[in-house]
């Protein structure tokens, strides 16, 4: 702590008492005497005034012990100053000083501590060089002033006005030097009058306001008028924000010649509460809420209210909300288990408040257990009898109250019907307690963060139930099929608007192909997974009729409109909309003839990966997006080549914010290309090449590797239309079997043998193909005709002859169906060879 050369246990001399008032127009105004001390005690700045007031050269002081510039009985006093001073913005006190010749001067010192280069501080010290000579008496009555007892009581009420006046007064001499000063000015500025005559008001206030002010002062005096301000200078420099309204007028004499300047001004405080307080509410809508995360609300909340509400703010949150309407004013009230879930202070160590993250319990006649049960929030003093009641009930409000907090605010925080906890507001270091206007911006604070809180909660508990849902809906696990290796990755949306409607598929087919769905659902949350599923059971239900790629989607777009027309008067539906605007992608691969036949609706089109790691998009034609109808859809078919790659994928791959979509293609294509050994490590590539962060949208993503069936795993015979050919269609199946080593089989497929050939001579065309297909633990017997009609089960009644054979069929094979062409159609029957 720097050392101050202040005496304040000595009172002034006689000799150097207090100047009276200046005069009115001196000839030269003498300069003020100021000096600067550092943190070391070592003069750092010495003024004109300064060596008139004690006779040394700048030269001789700085750089010296300020110390030295103290009387000889003074050391005492100036350590006693220096505790005195400690922690403090300003300081002022008698001084014993030393004069260069020798003498012994008594001066009234003001010191400000001010910031100097670099984080030093400093004291600037201030003192009137000159006063009133010794033995001198104070000024009498100006001239021309009657001595009567009329015109003394006159005055004596003009000078009690003036002292007591409820405003802040002054007046400024021609220097601009405070002559008089009334008790307003000394309260709001604790300083005394005697302290502050003959210094100019920067001097008295260092604050930029009273720069200001003292360059009215000036103008005043100039001729330019009365002069005002909005703002006011305060014992630490406080300006404009703290209400003040100043005005500056001229005190002119009978001559009409200005001679000094009158300050008055008074403080605005309601209304600056009032805007203050809207301040703080204006501030609380950017500032609280700012996260989906509860625990940062709450701490956002006991930020803003400390410390310009309370000196001392707690968030308690109910371990389990509470729902319902509103709480009823004669409700019981009951015990509550809280967390502490944020608390800030003015103070940096808060001894009375239990840490974030504790768990609190509340009695039931506490003042928190009432105002929740009440639902609104209550004021209470220190010796509110409920507060006392609850200090003697609970540890951690003795706490508080033993901390010297004398005001205290309870508020439910409520959102929606939901209570969800408590905020408690403390005062203990400023003065005035809470009022009504305060628990009001409190419970407007407290309502914002609940809000916050109660969206947070209730995002929360839909996104996991959406994931739910969404997990539930797509593949659990991959369908056994030989045609292709498949791998697939799904990415939720990391943003707060939640899961969207993406999804795939891998669907089993009849002859061994398989048909792979990539789709993406407009919108995001429960509604659009909800769509989503809906969308998959069709293409699942359409892929098991066997409808080509572009006549499902036709379909699938009908299904939409009808999902569109069902929820249109349905609060929320445009939301969804039924799914219009849906993209989806539909390919059926064979892997006997290795030819690809896609289709897609909006949807990005597929990449392919040839062998030899050459790259390209299939020329898909694009469609509409489902739900628009009446547009056409477009079968692409291709042959690819056995081990060729197909990604399918959604657009949420492509929408990477940090690149365009050229770079983005550039780096899908790269990673693709590269070998890998698993289709997964092709998966996770293709993520990290594209992801630098969590994705906007959701992805789905699919990545096939094509297999064949060669010419040993397929057999297939051109039949006459003649029913003695049936026992020759069964011979070459019975054959080819014995080749595979099925012998076991040759029952069950004789039987389907004769009956599919049989159906198809009676009721088909020709031309008659019989096909067998092995898969590894598959059979599948095929019979194809040029005849459109499909056959379809009957029951046989007691004595029909026929009419039995799809039904025998239907209960030795494992599944059976037809599949119709541009021109005829195959009925299909498979039959597991597995031992089960």
């Amino acid at each position: 702590m720097e050392r101050l050369p202040t005496h304040p246990g000595e009172r002034p001399h006689e000799s150097d008492a207090s100047p009276g008032p200046a005069r009115t127009a001196p000839p030269t105004p003498p300069p003020t005497a100021t000096a600067a001390v550092d943190a070391r005690g070592i003069v750092t700045e010495w003024s004109e005034g300064a060596r008139q007031l004690l006779g040394y050269l700048p030269s001789e002081v700085v750089g010296q012990p300020a110390a030295r510039l103290l009387a000889d009985d003074a050391g005492t006093a100036g350590a006693a100053a220096l505790r005195d001073a400690a922690g403090r913005e300003r300081w002022s006190g008698t001084v014993a000083l030393r004069h260069r010749d020798g003498r012994r001067l008594r001066r009234e010192l003001l010191a400000h501590r001010r910031a100097a280069d670099g984080p030093v501080t400093e004291w600037l010290v201030v003192s009137a060089v000159t006063g009133a000579p010794e033995g001198q008496a104070p000024p009498g009555p100006p001239e021309g002033e009657a001595a009567g007892s009329e015109a003394a009581g006159s005055g004596r009420l003009g000078e009690w006005a003036f002292r007591q006046s409820p405003c802040v007064l002054a007046v400024f001499d021609a220097d601009l030097r405070l002559v008089r000063a009334n008790a307003g000015m000394e309260q709001v500025l604790s300083l005394t009058e005697d302290q502050m005559r003959g210094r100019r008001l920067p001097e008295i206030v260092t604050h930029p306001v009273s720069d200001e002010t003292e360059a009215k002062m000036r103008r005043v005096l100039e001729g330019g008028g009365p002069q005002h301000l909005r703002a006011g200078a305060g014992p630490a420099g406080t300006g404009a924000d703290d209400g003040w309204s100043t005005s500056l007028v001229p005190l002119k004499d009978p001559a009409g010649r200005v001679r000094a300047v009158c300050l008055a001004a008074h403080q605005r405080l309601q209304e600056h509460l009032a805007r203050q307080r809207m301040l703080l509410l204006s501030e609380a809508s950017a500032r609280i809420g700012t996260t989906a995360d509860s625990g940062r609300t709450a701490q956002e909340l006991a930020d803003i209210a400390v410390p310009r509400l309370a000196d001392f703010a707690a968030v308690d949150l109910l371990d389990a909300p509470r729902h319902g309407g509103e709480p009823s004013p004669a409700a019981p009230a009951r015990a509550l288990a809280t967390t502490r879930t944020a608390v800030r202070s003015v103070l940096d160590d808060v001894p009375a408040a239990s840490a974030a993250g504790t768990k609190t319990l509340y009695p039931a006649l506490s003042p928190v257990a009432q105002c929740l049960a009440q639902g609104h929030g209550a004021l209470y003093d220190a010796a509110d009898p409920d507060l006392l009641r609850w200090a003697r009930q609970d540890p951690g409000a003795a706490r508080l109250l033993g901390s010297g907090t004398h005001s205290v605010m309870v508020v439910p925080m409520r959102a929606h019907g939901a209570t969800l906890g408590v905020a408690l507001f403390g005062r203990h270091r400023r003065a005035e307690p809470f009022e009504a206007d305060d628990l009001w911006l409190a419970e407007e604070l407290t309502a914002k963060a609940a809000v916050s809180i109660h969206t947070t909660r209730r995002d929360s508990r839909e996104h996991t139930s959406t994931m739910t849902l969404q997990r539930s809906l797509l593949p659990q696990t991959l369908p056994d099929q030989g045609a292709l290796d498949i791998a697939t990755r799904y990415l939720p949306a990391g943003t707060r608007a939640g899961v969207g409607g993406d999804w795939f598929d891998v669907i089993p087919l009849s002859g061994a192909r398989v048909a792979l769905v990539v789709g993406d659902v407009v919108g995001h949350g429960i509604r659009a997974s909800a769509t989503m599923g809906r969308l998959r059971t069709a293409v699942r239900t359409l892929a098991d009729v066997d409808l080509p790629p572009d006549e499902l989607l036709t379909h699938l777009d009908d299904l939409v409109l009808h999902l569109s027309a069902d929820e249109g008067g349905t609060d929320g539906a445009e939301e969804s909309a039924g799914g219009i605007g849906t993209t989806c992608l539909y390919a059926v691969y064979d892997p006997v003839s290795r030819r690809c036949a896609l289709a897609r609706a909006g949807h990005p089109p597929p990449a392919a990966v040839t062998p030899d790691g050459a790259v390209r998009f299939l020329d898909v034609p694009a469609g509409p997006p489902l739900g628009l109808g009446g547009l056409p859809f477009e079968t692409f078919e291709t042959e690819l080549p056995e081990g060729s790659l197909l990604a399918l994928y959604t657009d949420g791959l492509l929408a990477a914010r940090d690149h365009d979509i050229d770079e983005a293609l550039d780096k899908m294509f790269a990673a693709l290309a590269r070998p890998a050994k698993t289709l997964d490590t092709v998966c996770d590539r293709v993520l990290t090449a594209m992801l630098t962060h969590r994705p906007d949208d959701d992805i789905a993503l699919l990545v096939a590797r094509t297999r064949a069936l060669h010419a040993d795993r397929v057999a297939a015979w051109d039949l006459p239309s003649d029913p003695a050919v049936v026992a020759r269609a069964r011979k070459h199946a019975t054959e080819q079997l014995t080749a595979w080593g099925l012998d076991d089989a040759a029952f069950i497929t004789e039987l389907t043998v004769s009956e599919l050939v049989t159906n198809a001579i009676r009721y088909g065309r020709p031309p008659i193909q019989l096909r067998l297909i092995h898969e590894d633990s598959t059979l599948t017997c095929e019979v194809f005709d040029s005849s459109s009609t499909a056959p379809h089960m009957r029951r046989a009644r007691t004595f029909d002859e026929g009419g039995r054979g799809l039904l025998l069929v239907g209960q030795l094979a494992r599944r059976w169906g037809t599949r119709h062409a541009l021109t005829g159609k195959t009925v299909w029957a498979e039959q597991s060879l597995s031992p089960d």
